[in-house]
């Protein structure tokens, strides 16, 4: 599997030029599986946007493109009517959503409420493409590939899912927007349990998270003792907050590094084979 991120950042996106080494769009993930070609994308952060412009303009065809949810809050949506595959009739894309069969009534509607006309100028249904709106349960086996789904804590329990992909005789665990409340979660642990890589929130230092515990994100910390714990071979820390510059994650990361020496902050742009 080929991983590269299209969106790092947490929050809201930001530029400016102190951002540009690692980027400013909001969180998005591409992951190429090679054998079969297909692509599947996590979350729908303002970074999709130039992941469709890329898809278009490499001439690239996929039967269907599945973009997969950890949660619905605004920073992991917010690209979607600007990704232009969407625009396209003969296009199937497939939204999904891992760990909530029986908990969502309606997947549909999360997104027609955001492209309203009080929102948004184009309605869903108008955008063109042939959307596909689908739950699955904690285990699933999705296009070849087994995914498996936890519950984390973001704000509230369950508020995100942390996703385990095993395919091509490797695995990838996704575990954005994520807190630790009282120490490690032991079912981030067994998501994580011997990956091949592991992306880890990591919004915080441990001394920012003494003021924003409660909201949602990890310390980058964490990350650490997580991938230690689950024994993964990398460790890759994204959901960068909107004030960390460059220089900041500069530093963060080669602490990190101190740390567990095969770990790396995510740039935009950056891709790397699992």
């Amino acid at each position: 599997m080929k991983v590269k991120f299209y969106g790092v950042r947490g929050s809201l996106p930001v530029c400016g030029r102190e951002f540009e080494r690692f980027g400013g769009n909001t969180t998005c993930i591409r992951i190429l599986r090679e054998k079969v070609n297909r692509i599947a994308i996590i979350d729908a952060g303002t970074g999709i946007r130039n992941l469709g412009k890329e898809i278009i303009k490499a001439g690239l065809s996929h039967q269907i493109i599945n973009i997969l949810f950890t949660h619905f809050h605004w920073d992991h949506i917010q690209g979607l009517p600007f990704f232009p595959p969407a625009y396209n009739a003969n296009q199937k894309i497939g939204i999904l959503a891992t760990g909530r069969r029986g908990k969502i009534n309606n997947l549909k509607e999360i997104f027609t409420l955001q492209m309203q006309e009080d929102y948004f100028p184009i309605h869903l249904d108008a955008m063109g493409a042939q959307f596909e709106f689908l739950t699955y349960g904690d285990k699933e086996t999705l296009f070849g590939a087994v995914v498996t789904t936890v519950a984390q804590h973001h704000l509230h329990a369950g508020g995100s899912y942390g996703i385990r992909v095993e395919d091509e005789s490797v695995s990838l665990v996704i575990c954005t927007d994520v807190e630790h409340m009282d120490g490690i979660d032991p079912n981030i642990v067994n998501l994580a349990r011997d990956a091949d890589m592991l992306i880890h929130d990591g919004q915080y230092t441990k001394e920012e998270y003494k003021k924003f515990k409660g909201w949602g994100h990890s310390a980058w910390e964490d990350a650490v003792k997580v991938a230690i714990q689950a024994n993964v071979k990398q460790l890759i820390i994204t959901h960068h907050d909107p004030d960390h510059n460059d220089d900041f994650l500069d530093s963060m990361e080669k602490e990190c590094q101190s740390i567990f020496p095969n770990s790396l902050f995510a740039k935009e742009g950056m891709e790397v084979v699992v």
